[in-house]
């Protein structure tokens, strides 16, 4: 079969179900030509053809705020249809086209490549109540801004109305989407790999290092992870909870994991958020006992999980990070947000502890009750991976998506020799 993956940022969500397709080829020669169309990166995968497109300017500043986003989409479709035709005229046509409708990059490749099926990742739909506007009270969006957030629909309302197919990972981002377009987007739950995101018993035993941190098994290790620190994960809020923790326990040390830029929200008015929280708080903190990582490789990312006492993980009602999902599956006991993208995976009691996201001061005391009860500890820890094993195996997730390409493509994946 001939596969058209499209996304700005190869691989993106696609890493697990390309290899899969790579897998087949290996096991079988010449089963699947796979092409990847992005902007340019540095990053490629062994068995599949990566193809560019020029990424677009930015917008002018002459456009009103509210269209440039569309603006910016508009221009990735244009730059993503080119790319198209140039795979087109070199001889290949795909069965299937498989991508992200969030930056507009699929919205004329059926002008392309007329009758082929399209699965589209549908992420989030922007709503202005019940979702994450004005979920926080400390950062309010007046109603002069409503109109830009309807606005960051539009790229979904287009690709909606391709009339194709698409899926998302969680009942939550399936529910944030119009009743009437909720029947064309299936909902597959992403997966991670269970041997690589395990538990380490052995790990408490011996001194870990990572960076800075040399860490001793007599130490409490608090971890906290985002791809960006940030008020939409519950930055602002984590901080605010660490100096009871650390003043209540001298033994307690904390990994913070993420950068310093914006994935979601807005940026303060000056620096960042890691350096307005630490003119907050920082004078009530022993800072030798906060980590700030940045951005760290994937092993370390895991040794911390699989080293860690308590994890807190916080968001606004948004998309989930494939990091609780990853910490699900190593087994760390979390102390996660009662909002509905973490409630989800969360169920207090009996895989972790829900809290309410916005409150300090209830974090606090969670974590500080949970690291003195080694009972409950170890059953809320064996709770996270028993549903990690049930529902988030990525064998199981590359079973559905394979099943929803066959479905789509009429093909199989595989053709028995």
């Amino acid at each position: 079969m001939n596969f058209l993956f499209v996304h700005q940022n190869f691989p993106g969500q696609y890493l697990h179900i390309v290899k899969s397709l790579v897998a087949d080829n290996e096991r079988r020669d010449g089963t699947h030509q796979i092409v990847f169309m992005t902007e340019p990166n540095n990053n490629n995968l062994v068995g599949v053809r990566k193809v560019t497109y020029a990424k677009p300017p930015i917008s002018s500043p002459a456009l009103h705020m509210d269209a440039r986003e569309f603006d910016s989409a508009t221009r990735r479709g244009e730059a993503a249809y080119r790319g198209a035709l140039q795979i087109k005229a070199l001889g290949f046509m795909p069965d299937v086209i498989i991508g992200h409708h969030g930056w507009g990059e699929i919205l004329n490749l059926p002008d392309v490549f007329p009758g082929v099926p399209i699965i589209g990742y549908f992420e989030f739909f922007y709503k202005i109540e019940g979702s994450d506007v004005n979920y926080d009270p400390e950062f309010p969006m007046g109603t002069d801004r409503l109109a830009s957030v309807r606005g960051k629909n539009a790229i979904n309302l287009l690709s909606l109305s391709l009339e194709q197919f698409g899926q998302t990972p969680t009942k939550w981002q399936h529910s944030t989407y119009p009743k009437w377009a909720e029947s064309h987007i299936r909902i597959i739950e992403e997966g991670v790999d269970l041997d690589r995101c395990k538990p380490n018993k052995n790990i408490k035993r011996s001194i870990v290092s990572v960076g800075d941190m040399s860490l001793s098994p007599d130490k409490k290790l608090i971890t906290y992870v985002a791809r960006n620190l940030e008020p939409y994960r519950g930055f602002h809020t984590f901080m605010r909870a660490l100096p009871s923790i650390l003043n209540s326990r001298p033994d307690v040390v904390v990994s913070i994991v993420g950068g310093d830029e914006i994935s979601y929200g807005t940026a303060p008015s000056a620096g960042c958020w890691r350096d307005v929280l630490l003119k907050e708080v920082g004078h009530r903190l022993d800072r030798s006992r906060v980590h700030f990582f940045g951005k760290v490789s994937y092993d370390h990312h895991i040794t911390l999980l699989q080293r860690s006492d308590a994890h807190v993980y916080l968001s606004y009602p948004f998309v989930a990070s494939w990091s609780l999902r990853e910490a699900l599956a190593v087994g760390c006991l979390i102390i996660g947000g009662d909002t509905p993208t973490v409630t989800e995976f969360i169920k207090h009691g009996q895989n972790g502890i829900v809290v309410p996201t916005l409150d300090h001061n209830a974090i606090s005391s969670a974590v500080l009750e949970i690291l003195d009860d080694d009972k409950r500890a170890k059953k809320l820890r064996a709770g996270a991976r028993s549903f990690a094993e049930k529902n988030l195996d990525i064998k199981e997730y590359l079973s559905k998506f394979r099943a929803y390409i066959e479905e789509v493509t009429g093909k199989k994946l595989v053709v028995a020799s």
